[in-house]
């Protein structure tokens, strides 16, 4: 009986952790929304790269062609799942990530990500990027 309840109580303690840690970080799947319509785009996953910064790769086209064909490049006619669209991120002082790179493969454009913050109790988030001094800000959705 001993053995049960303090494994009941370890468990209890791993799910608080757990539930707070990601309320504090941006780590895990993000539902990616089209600016104008709102409706899902991909399920993106962000993760802590070798580098120790943080990224962002397609990890489910959702309402977006399986290939992309309006990306150049690299991307040009590649799947959208595995496309890396957020790079570089580093963690600034007031619990916000930035000063890294990104890519929107919708528009074919590269973007400084200026800013990436949660916002209602971790259960979205803010991607700020810019082109030269032009700069807009997308809504993530966490995906439970």
């Amino acid at each position: 009986m001993r053995k049960m309840i303090l494994a009941a109580a370890l468990a209890s303690l791993a799910f608080a952790a757990t539930a707070q840690h990601s309320a504090t970080s941006p780590v895990g799947k993000w539902k990616t929304l089209d600016d104008k319509t709102g409706k899902v785009m991909t399920i993106s996953e962000i993760y802590e790269a070798k580098n120790g910064t943080l990224a962002a790769k397609i990890v489910e086209a959702v309402g977006v062609p399986a290939t992309c064909t309006t990306c150049s490049g690299q991307h040009q006619n590649k799947p959208m799942v595995g496309i890396v669209t957020l790079w570089n991120l580093k963690a600034n002082k007031d619990g916000t990530w930035g000063g890294g790179n990104g890519y929107k493969p919708s528009e074919d454009r590269s973007f400084t990500a200026k800013s990436v913050k949660l916002v209602d109790g971790g259960k979205k988030l803010e991607v700020k990027g810019c082109v030269a001094f032009i700069c807009r800000t997308a809504t993530w959705e966490r995906v439970d």
